[in-house]
């Protein structure tokens, strides 16, 4: 119930409780609130009976935790064994590698572990001969020449 607090939470909040209610009064506080939980838990789990039993026998191992999707996923995916594709499918792709082979396709490299087959030619650099590479940075211009003015960049 209390998972997500941590001990000097829990150390503020006994400072602040007797601070508020006084030393004389918290314990009386204290068997209240316990008093009020215990009567929520009774009428959670009255409740849950009375929704099972009106469900009928077909429903007698329904679990209301299942109603969560997460807990339901969970569940169904522990149960199917028909996952083994799922997996196969999973180990044969490699991000890393295919991240990679762009990579050199994209420098004109030749891919790792892949023919130049799989690459187009004008990737691969042997079309590069042929026509202008993009890719290259073209020659700098003289010191006093000015570049051409692009209307669009500005």
């Amino acid at each position: 119930m209390f998972n997500d607090i941590g001990g000097l939470e829990l150390v503020v909040l006994v400072v602040l409780a007797v601070l508020i209610f006084g030393p004389d009064k918290l314990p009386k506080v204290i068997q209240d609130a316990a008093r009020f939980i215990r009567k929520i838990r009774a009428f959670s789990e009255n409740a849950k009976d009375d929704i099972r039993s009106e469900l009928g026998p077909e429903f007698k191992d329904f679990e209301f935790e299942d109603l969560n999707p997460k807990a339901y996923l969970r569940k169904q995916l522990a149960e199917n064994d028909d996952l083994k594709e799922l997996k196969e499918l999973r180990s044969s792709f490699d991000l890393k590698k295919e991240i990679t082979d762009v990579a050199d396709a994209v420098n004109g490299r030749e891919p790792s572990g892949v023919s130049g087959d799989s690459v187009p030619a004008a990737v691969n650099g042997s079309a590069a001969a042929s026509g202008p590479d993009l890719l290259k940075k073209g020659d700098k211009p003289a010191r006093d020449e000015r570049p051409p003015f692009d209307s669009d960049a500005t």
